[in-house]
This record gives C-alpha cells, sequence and structure tokens, in this order.
C-alpha cells in the first residue's frame, strides 16, 4: 500500500508561475484594499468592482503556466498517495496532473449562486452583473471571503489524519483556519516545511527547507530517496 503523503499549499506555491502573492506588505491585494474585494460586504457595497477584480484574476490564470514544483507534486503519484490541501484559487496543480486536489478559498474558474451556495458553475470568461443563476439570482466568484466559512476544512481535517507525511510549501501557516491542520496529522507523522522565510522551527518531527517552491522541492525528493 502506497504512503500517503499530505501537501498544504499556500501563495508561494503558485508564485513562480508569475501569480502574484495574496497580498502585500501594505495590505493590498494588487493595489485594493482586500475589505474592498475579498468580504461579503464589499461584494454588497459594490458588486461591479468585486466582480471586475475577479474577472483580472481569472484572465491572469490564462497566462501562467504550472511550474516544476507543481510537476513534481503531480509526478509524485507514480510513488505515493499525494492529496493536495491548496489554499490557492487557482487551477496549476491541476493542470499539471494531480489528481486529488481540494480547494479550501474555492476556485476562481467557478462561480455560484449569491442564494444557492451549492449551485456551483464552471466560469472561464468575465462574470457581470445580470448573470445568474437557474432561479435568477446573481452569480458571485466561488471564492471564500473574510468572514465566511470554509466549508472544505472537515474533509481537510480527515485527510490530515490519515498522513504519512506532511509536506507543506509556500504557506506561512499564520492564517486560520488552515494554519490548524498540521495539528490533525498523526504523531510520528513527519513535516516537510518549504518556505524561503519559514515561520516554524526544526525539530524532531519536523525538516524546514527555506527554500522557493521549485528549489525546496528538489530537497524534498533527496530527503525522500526517490
Amino acid at each position: 500500500m502506497k504512503k500517503h503523503i499530505v501537501v498544504l499549499t499556500g501563495a508561494g506555491m503558485s508564485a513562480e508561475s508569475g501569480i502574484k502573492t495574496f497580498r502585500d506588505e501594505n495590505g493590498l491585494w494588487e493595489g485594493h484594499d482586500i475589505m474592498e474585494v475579498a468580504t461579503p460586504e464589499g461584494f454588497e457595497a459594490n458588486p461591479e468592482l468585486v466582480l471586475d477584480f475577479y474577472n483580472q484574476r481569472r484572465k491572469q490564470l490564462f497566462e501562467v503556466k504550472p511550474n516544476t514544483a507543481h510537476k513534481t507534486l503531480a509526478e509524485l503519484e507514480s510513488h505515493y498517495k499525494v492529496s493536495i490541501i491548496t489554499q490557492n484559487v487557482d487551477d496549476l496543480h491541476e493542470r499539471a496532473g494531480s489528481s486529488n486536489v481540494i480547494h479550501l478559498h474555492g476556485e476562481l474558474l467557478k462561480v455560484r449562486s449569491t442564494y444557492y451556495e451549492d449551485d456551483i458553475i464552471d466560469w472561464t470568461t468575465d462574470l457581470k452583473l445580470g448573470d445568474t443563476c437557474k432561479k435568477g439570482y446573481q452569480l458571485r466568484p466561488h471564492i471564500v471571503w473574510f468572514g465566511e466559512d470554509v466549508p472544505m476544512i472537515p474533509k481537510a481535517v480527515s485527510i490530515c489524519e490519515t498522513a504519512d507525511i506532511l509536506l507543506i510549501i509556500g504557506t506561512s501557516m499564520q492564517v486560520y483556519p488552515a494554519a490548524g491542520l498540521r495539528h490533525y496529522i498523526p504523531q510520528d507523522t513527519h513535516t516537510y516545511f518549504i518556505d524561503p522565510k519559514p515561520s516554524i522551527s526544526n525539530n524532531s518531527k519536523l525538516t524546514v527547507i527555506p527554500q522557493n517552491a521549485t528549489e525546496g522541492i528538489k530537497i524534498f525528493l533527496d530527503l525522500l530517496a526517490i
């Protein structure tokens, strides 16, 4: 039976593909106040601004490609059972070939009804005011905004509970509830943490690899002796 590698990924995973990290040092996301474009209140106050913001993010996806770190994770499936739990809303893991990906914070290439949360639709073009679900309610980006529940957390917890190896790439592990997932792995599970500015120190069950995603994953493979 293949060992189970659970991978937690964040913005640093896709940064080398050209996707900007979630927010910069002054708290802005590509020049916008996060509260304006990533909260239910922001959407209610100015839906056109929010829709345009995510339309631009969606367009950007078609200009970038998976990097070698994405591809390496997909190739690991030849040797291991691999489950990816990502905070990213892009589709680069899927495009690289990974077959088991959970998006904690939603997906740019999907939209959903503002009334029926489970009415989720694949979407690759611009989303505009007047685009509605079958029941006539406005569609919104399928993104988990600040102040909203993270519905995939229970599933992510159950996956972490079965990890033989935990690999963390490109996330500070400071934002909850995602940051709490590492506490659900079995007691004897070893964790590898790849990040150029790691926020966690080495210990007997943790190996810190202070590199970006593409360089760090090479070191990880060497440690696994693949």
